[in-house]
């Protein structure tokens, strides 16, 4: 699709943070600046047993302050994260309720209503199927939340959840570019939300892939991920739509890539992730040597850091711009992550500096080229940016923001 003159140009005209690090699209850009830890001993559910208990929890979210219409009781925590997020992003933009009737919606998970699963299967063993609350029931499907975004905004546009794990939030700025690009809306909210949960805590255990509190990406110390969870929204809009209404334009969305190798269930592979960078290189129309930063996905696990900096290498050659990872600061949040990583992203080109990897403190003679921009936040002219998505199975994707024209 490179360099196809039918699709309409999409901008980013809201930003919707809702994060360990900061809500708000101010609170967030400073803390990225500053290299802030969302990292914190778990309050949602009892830790004890666990060998590592900390997380990235919005410790201070309350649904009920950026909640017009949705009832909290009535959604579970993660729909409530996502609507939030959606409502920041449409003040961020200007955008009044009465303005977003057409538009849509697409919210990407990993675990959807995690903590409402464990509070059902925590009914059915106490009392089996009968003890069920059916308002609890009620909030588990993960179509939820999207719908808790229409329903929160009043959208009438298409809504949809799409649940590719951790690199879900790029399927979903994805899916919104093209609806935006081929004329299907004008203007479209997209990224995804997840919660801390028992179950993702387990798991992660379970595979040796956590560590205790410091996650080190790109660090030859590093081991592990720690989780955590949020909200991140984008509003993808017309650039034609945003310029008729006066509004304020962070970066342009040039294009994406997305495929998947399935070769293993959580292994990641450096030729399938590279070939999934060419593919958004191609659908964004630029070269490897024209991106100035890259918001890599950078768990801080030992395999994963190393194999997306081997695919780096492969795709950029002895070019390679700056790679950070933002997770050092929020932790993993699952299906928000790169929506995390999209909002960074466009504030790198808004704003003119590089988020760091904190807690980096040694090179790891493996990966030589990664620059992780170290510890503390760098002036830069980041004209066209990418963000790294990579989940289990091989569902791989990537975005590409370029500065506003």
């Amino acid at each position: 699709m490179a360099g196809l003159t039918l699709r309409a140009r999409v901008v980013v005209t809201g930003l919707g943070p809702v994060s360990s690090i900061g809500i708000g699209v101010t609170a967030f850009r400073a803390a990225l600046r500053e290299g802030r830890s969302g990292i914190s001993p778990i309050e949602s559910f009892d830790a004890e047993g666990f060998p590592y208990r900390d997380a990235g929890e919005v410790k201070d979210f309350r649904p009920e302050t950026y909640l017009t219409r949705l009832s909290p009781a009535a959604w579970g925590r993660s729909a409530q994260l996502a609507a939030a997020a959606a409502r920041l992003a449409a003040a961020d933009a200007g955008l009044p309720d009465d303005a977003c009737a057409d538009a849509g919606v697409v919210i990407g998970t990993t675990s959807g209503e995690s903590q409402v699963v464990e509070s059902l299967v925590a009914q059915q063993v106490a009392g089996g199927f009968a003890a069920m609350d059916p308002g609890t029931l009620r909030q588990f499907p993960a179509e939820r939340l999207a719908a808790g975004v229409a329903t929160e905004l009043g959208l009438a546009g298409e809504v949809l959840t799409l649940a590719t794990a951790c690199s879900a939030s790029n399927y979903a700025v994805g899916y919104a570019f093209d609806c935006v690009a081929r004329g299907d809306a004008d203007l479209m909210f997209a990224g995804g939300a997840d919660s801390v949960c028992r179950w993702a805590q387990a798991g992660f255990h379970r595979l040796g892939a956590l560590t205790e509190s410091a996650c080190r990406p790109f660090d030859k110390g590093r081991a592990g991920i720690i989780t955590g969870e949020g909200g991140a929204v984008l509003l993808l809009e017309n650039a034609d739509h945003a310029r008729a209404r006066g509004a304020r334009v962070y970066a342009e969305v040039l294009g994406y890539g997305v495929n998947c190798d399935a070769r293993h269930m959580v292994a990641p592979d450096e030729d399938s992730i590279a070939a999934c960078m060419r593919l958004a290189h191609q659908d964004a129309d630029v070269k490897p040597d024209e991106i100035d930063y890259i918001c890599a996905h950078g768990t801080g696990t030992p395999a994963n850091d190393l194999v997306e900096a081997r695919a780096v290498r492969q795709v950029f050659g002895e070019r390679i711009p700056p790679v950070s990872s933002i997770k050092s600061m929020l932790g993993h949040t699952m299906g928000a992550a790169s929506g995390f990583g999209a909002i960074a992203t466009t504030l790198a080109i808004a704003d003119g500096f590089l988020p760091p990897t904190i807690n980096w403190t040694t090179q790891d003679d493996e990966l030589p080229w990664i620059d992780p921009v170290p510890n503390v936040a760098r002036p830069a002219t980041v004209r066209i940016a990418q963000n790294d998505g990579f989940a289990f199975g091989g569902n791989n994707a990537i975005t590409v923001f370029g500065a506003a024209r």
